[in-house]
């Protein structure tokens, strides 16, 4: 069986021409698609690193006196106790009554996860406005209000219940290092596989053009 030469058709130029336009069409709807993926990559990232950053500050678990608690007398002392340590440095709490004096006596101090401020002596039985700002363990504020009612001056009750109750503020989460809860791993290991899914993106396409060049 012999081949017949004559029935082999030349390539025109019109088809060349296609050959070379769907090429670089091709070529265009790859680099386009690797563009449409980092895209998307870079806003999944920037999304979840924000949503870490503001999950990894610092949460006031309890006050004493609590928020709404009615206590015997003017305690000598606010105290707000956090997950974590925080900064001293920019943390304030103001004492307010109902006509807006400010009880606060002095600096605040911060032990350990506990941040406490003095009351001024001599202050009268009625109802507080504690407002407070504390400078979180990530270097970003944190602040809150809450009030309290003191049924005596201070003074002039049973030492014992000058400060009330603590009362959870939230269910406390497991307690854990300030090291271990300050990395974010979980932004850490997404990011890995998403910086994986993005050099797969770039590998098929790469593949996909040389095959098409």
């Amino acid at each position: 069986m012999t081949f017949d030469r004559t029935h082999v058709l030349p390539i025109s130029p019109e088809t060349s021409a296609f050959s070379a336009r769907a090429e670089r069409a091709g070529r265009r709807r790859g680099r386009a698609l690797v563009l449409l993926a980092v895209m998307f990559l870079t806003a999944l990232l920037l999304g979840l690193l924000q949503a870490q950053s503001a999950s990894a500050h610092d949460a006031v678990e309890s006050t004493t006196p609590a928020d709404g608690e009615t206590v015997a007398v003017m305690p000598s002392e606010i105290t707000l106790t956090l997950d974590n340590t925080p900064g001293t440095l920019g943390s304030a709490i103001s004492v307010k009554d109902a006509a807006g004096t400010n009880w606060a006596d002095g600096q605040l101090t911060v032990l350990d996860h506990v941040v406490s401020q003095p009351i001024r002596a001599g202050a009268p039985a009625g109802t507080y406005t504690v407002l407070w700002r504390v400078v979180s363990s990530d270097s970003h504020p944190i602040d809150g209000s809450f009030s309290f009612t003191a049924s005596g001056a201070a003074g002039t009750g049973a030492a014992t219940s000058a400060l009330g109750t603590p009362v959870p503020l939230e269910t406390p989460a497991p307690a854990t290092g300030s090291s271990a809860q300050g990395f974010p791993w979980s932004v850490l290991i997404i990011g890995v596989v998403l910086v994986a899914l993005l050099v797969g993106i770039a590998l098929v396409v790469r593949r996909r053009l040389g095959r098409d060049g």
